[in-house]
């Protein structure tokens, strides 16, 4: 029974679902190919003349009415505007009214912006934008005329064989700085001429720089001022488009001032072996500027001696320490190695000995006074490189490594060949250190610089075991490839300050004390629009020097 009911539900359910579907659709579904095509009716012009029936529907003729009313309108004006456009445009050679509104209007404008010079104040504005670099110094070299060469064609063109090359063997146990540089043929040892390679060949060297140099050196040092007082002396120092040279033809890495006191006389080294001297102010050469060439690769480390103010020393990556003894002429040979050298320092109040550290983590004590050019005596500290060594001013047995990623103070008299033992660790580097310096006057305190961007300050005084940090300045070290690392070094004059090239912008060059504290900045929106990253005070006059990567020395002074 139950069965029989669902069967007459469903029946009853489709048969209503028929219906519904048949009155909706009118009928059955057809398929398109099935469906009859329409008839063309054949319809004649007479016929299109007789009125075809209307059917009423009153709502609808209103709205078709008014839409018809409305176009007729719009027909009406369009034909007002063509007629009107065409008019002007026989009047006025092809341009409507609204163009030769539009044309007016530029007239003006254009002679009211020339009424009050604009134009020529904004190509004013657009070559002072960018200051160009000071053309002083040495010059660019012109370059000759191409020679031009045949096209080159491959072997396939030429129809020859291609040749079978074989690699060459996998160097091992290279070093980082090996790779950098290229191979490049090193001076011949011993004494070279003090020829300048910027003066006509053959000239001799201009007797002034001699009178200069053979001034008396001795460290005229000023009256000791305060801090305050030392904060007003910064601010008094500016910089002039005169005080801008190219002194070396690429990226300086050294530089320094010669302690003479009646002008300033500054030396620079660069990166494929230059050293530049610069007369402040001077006539011989280019601006005062004379271009040598004693090495063959980056001139790491620069320094006047004390003692004998003639001398210049300079040491390269190649593996050479040179000194320019301008009195004699010439670049005598103090030390040569194969390759290597970083850094070094004198040992000696008469300047005599030195304390030269290379590449491999070695340190080499040197008498110039013994003949050659070989150390005294050999010793390895770190197994890594060495980057910086700096003596104390006054107990000279004492001296300041920076190492891979430790600072150390070791005693010259206790050292061994290998594993020597550390008087005194500076703690606290995480990355790669770039410099370690003693304060000039007592020694004190200790000066790093390390990659982790951070200044450290030290308290040597005691020399105990671990020394204690006074003083961690966070300071942007990240200079990149073609810059000079950041150093900060301390001004000769003072035992509390020191100064450090800046990333920042505008371009500076930074003044701190120990405690931290920035004592001053010195900026020049003009002269001053690169990066110096090597910086140097004068040991006793007002006057701050920074090198830059295009060869060029800045000075401030009063």
């Amino acid at each position: 029974m139950q069965s029989d009911k669902m069967l007459t539900r469903r029946t009853k359910r489709e048969a209503v679902v028929k219906e519904i579907t048949h009155v909706q659709l009118g009928g059955v579904r057809r398929s398109s190919r099935n469906a009859q095509t329409p008839k063309r009716l054949q319809v004649s012009p007479e016929d299109m003349t007789a009125e075809t029936p209307k059917i009423k529907r009153p709502k609808m003729q209103d709205e078709n009415k008014s839409q018809r009313k409305r176009q007729e309108l719009k027909v009406e004006d369009s034909d007002v505007e063509n007629s009107y456009v065409e008019r002007t445009s026989d009047e006025h050679g092809g341009l409507s009214a609204y163009e030769l509104e539009r044309l007016e209007n530029i007239r003006q404008n254009k002679a009211f912006m020339s009424s009050i010079d604009l134009f020529q104040a904004t190509e004013e504005f657009k070559q002072s934008a960018r200051p160009k670099p000071s053309q002083r110094g040495l010059m660019r070299s012109q370059a000759g005329v191409r020679e031009v060469l045949p096209p080159r064609k491959s072997l396939r063109l030429q129809n020859k064989e291609a040749e079978v090359l074989t690699l060459p063997p996998e160097a091992r146990g290279m070093l980082i700085h090996q790779q950098s540089w290229p191979n490049t043929d090193k001076k011949p040892p011993g004494p070279l001429l003090l020829d300048p390679v910027n003066m006509e060949e053959g000239s001799k060297l201009p007797s002034q720089l001699f009178e200069l140099c053979s001034e008396d050196s001795a460290e005229k040092r000023k009256v000791e001022l305060d801090l305050k007082q030392y904060c007003s002396a910064l601010k008094n120092m500016t910089i002039t488009e005169d005080r801008v040279a190219k002194v070396v033809k690429h990226r300086i890495f050294s530089a320094a001032f010669h302690p003479c006191t009646s002008s300033l006389l500054m030396a620079a080294g660069d990166k494929l072996g230059n050293v530049g001297l610069w007369n402040l102010g001077g006539d011989w050469g280019d601006d005062g500027v004379l271009l040598f060439e004693p090495h063959t690769r980056p001139v790491g480390c620069l320094a006047f001696s004390k003692a004998q103010s003639t001398h210049l020393l300079s040491l390269s990556y190649d593996g050479s320490l040179r000194c320019m003894d301008v009195e004699k002429g010439v670049f005598d040979d103090v030390y040569d190695i194969d390759d290597g050298l970083k850094t070094f320092d004198f040992m000696s109040h008469d300047c005599l000995t030195l304390l030269v550290g290379n590449w491999y983590g070695e340190v080499a004590i040197v008498d110039r006074r013994t003949p050659g050019n070989s150390h005294e005596s050999l010793y390895s500290l770190d197994s890594k490189t060495l980057r910086c060594v700096s003596v104390h001013p006054l107990h000279k047995q004492y001296f300041v490594v920076a190492e891979s990623r430790e600072v150390s103070i070791y005693d010259s008299r206790c050292l061994k060949k290998t594993s020597s033992q550390v008087v005194s660790q500076l703690h606290g580097h995480t990355l790669s250190i770039a410099s370690a310096y003693f304060s000039p006057c007592t020694g004190n305190r200790v000066l790093t610089s390390c990659m982790d961007h951070h200044i450290r300050i030290y308290d040597t005084s005691a020399m105990t075991t671990k020394a204690p940090l006074l003083t961690a300045i966070r300071h942007n070290m990240q200079t990149g490839r073609w810059l000079s690392k950041l150093s900060a070094v301390w001004d000769p004059k003072r035992e509390d300050c020191f100064v450090v090239g800046s990333m920042l912008k505008p371009r500076r060059v930074q003044v701190f004390h120990e405690s931290g504290q920035p004592q001053h900045s010195f900026t020049d929106d003009e002269n001053l629009n690169t990066v110096l990253s090597i910086t140097a005070f004068h040991p006793s006059r007002n006057a701050l020097l920074g090198g830059n990567a295009s060869g060029r020395l800045h000075v401030f002074s009063d």
